[in-house]
């Protein structure tokens, strides 16, 4: 059996978005789960819109999820050679012809065909003139007037064309550069593609480009099309629904592995699992649990599903990604070692680096400001004494650790005569500065003893002004 092949093609005409980089994971996924090959072609032959900027965008995408490439990437303005030959043998096989309708007579005959009610298709005028090259013409497939082209499409099931329906389409253009229909199945016979999966939006590409396959006489590859990711309100997929770059989410603090899980499950099941780690994605993707109906993206269900990441990341591996929102921020570098038990008491509690870098604020200051709320019904005057037998007790701590402060606190509560959260909330105030915040033993033994001295007493002083 032949290894599987697949193939990301995207054209450098700007960023990777969320439904490239989807069909990009599942090519992905398929090639490594039957331990197969996995190509990057980058389609430029659009030499216009295509730029330098957006082939740095999509590689830095795929780099950034994980998609690495076994092959390529590949140009396709580098392969010019390779469609010229095949062009040829299309030529002297009588399956394409030369073409010279100028532009403007070619819209005049589509508008007569519409107003007299057929289809607009390239009416063959050039079919049978037995013309050569030259410049400015273009070559045009031969397509068969009668019969049924047929896809046997791995999502969908079979698909049936009537090629009295399709036209001659142009394969190159007047400049001389190949057409996508043409390029495409020129690249992919040679690089030895076996599947090609893709949006359901190629779905009419198809039938030309199985017609090209055998007019050449080679071997069709198998072709599998997922359903297109609707927005929330069910329209096609817009930046309003966060169609955006792949990148952007990485500036929003989401991980990587979190959009990869996200994604694969816009159009894929196993059973009721939501959450995949990419291991478990390689073992259990197939093409037979992908979808038929179009998925739809929900900004939601992405952050809880990040969310649930950024919870089982090992708090040392998240440092190095938190430490760019920190800096962003305006704070100081602190040693990672502090910063990971710091990131241990917030990973339940946010959704995105983002938000984990904002909520390390109390960490990463000098100084905590107050919520004003928070200062006036908390750190009032009357609780000198009690901030006072605290700072003591802490002082006087041989080991500065979780289990030792709760039992200062609990003593300082007992002698006093007091419940514990009594003594708790204004303490976290005087911490954090806000009134909701991790464990409070947790913020205690991450700043340290010095820092919550330190803090302790400044919260007596603001207490003694009040």
């Amino acid at each position: 059996m032949d290894p599987v092949i697949t193939r990301f093609p995207p054209s450098p005409t700007g960023y990777l978005h969320i439904g490239g980089a989807r069909t990009a994971l599942f090519n992905w996924l398929f090639a490594r789960h039957n331990r197969g090959k996995f190509i990057l072609r980058i389609e430029d032959t659009d030499v216009a819109r295509s730029t330098e900027a957006s082939i740095k965008a999509i590689l830095d995408a795929m780099e950034w999820l994980g998609l690495g490439w076994d092959e390529g990437p590949y140009f396709q303005t580098q392969r010019l050679g390779f469609y010229r030959e095949y062009l040829q043998k299309l030529l002297d096989a009588g399956k394409a012809y030369y073409c010279d309708c100028a532009p403007d007579d070619l819209e005049k005959r589509r508008q007569a065909a519409l107003a007299a009610g057929r289809k607009p298709k390239y009416d063959g005028l050039c079919r049978d003139k037995g013309l050569q090259y030259a410049p400015g013409r273009v070559v045009r497939f031969r397509c068969p007037e009668m019969g049924t082209t047929v896809l046997n499409d791995l999502i969908k099931g079979p698909i049936f064309f009537e090629n009295a329906e399709l036209d001659d389409l142009v394969l190159q253009r007047s400049d001389g550069m190949p057409t996508y229909n043409f390029a495409v199945v020129v690249d992919d016979i040679t690089m030895n593609i076996t599947h090609v999966i893709r949006g359901d939006d190629h779905v009419n590409n198809t039938p030309r480009q199985i017609l090209i396959y055998q007019a050449l006489g080679v071997p069709l590859p198998q072709f599998g099309h997922v359903p297109m990711i609707l927005g929330e309100d069910r329209t096609r997929m817009s930046k309003r629904h966060g169609a955006t770059s792949v990148m952007t989410y990485k500036e929003m603090g989401y991980l990587p592995e979190a959009l990869i899980n996200y994604l694969v499950r816009l159009g894929w099941s196993h059973g009721d699992q939501e959450i995949f780690s990419l291991d478990e994605l390689i073992e259990k993707f197939s093409l037979e649990h992908v979808g038929k109906s179009a998925g739809v993206f929900n900004q939601e269900k992405l952050l809880w599903v990040n969310a649930h990441h950024i919870k089982d990341k090992p708090p040392e591996k998240l440092v190095p990604l938190v430490e760019p929102f920190l800096l962003d921020l305006g704070f100081s570098r602190k040693p990672p070692h502090y910063l990971s038990k710091a990131i241990r008491t917030l990973q339940p509690r946010v959704r995105t680096l983002t938000e984990m870098a904002e909520a390390m604020r109390f960490y990463m200051v000098d100084d905590v400001e107050y919520d004003p709320v928070a200062a006036k019904k908390f750190l009032r005057p009357n609780l000198q004494e009690p901030f006072q037998r605290i700072i003591a007790s802490i002082e006087g701590l041989e080991t500065f650790d979780e289990l030792n402060l709760e039992i200062v606190f609990k003593q300082v509560a007992d002698t006093l005569g007091v419940k514990l959260g009594k003594l708790a909330q204004p303490v976290r105030v005087a911490l954090t500065g806000v009134t909701v915040s991790p464990g409070l033993f947790e913020i205690i033994d991450v700043l340290g003893r010095e820092t919550v001295l330190k803090r302790l007493r400044r919260a007596m002083a603001y207490m003694s002004a009040a």
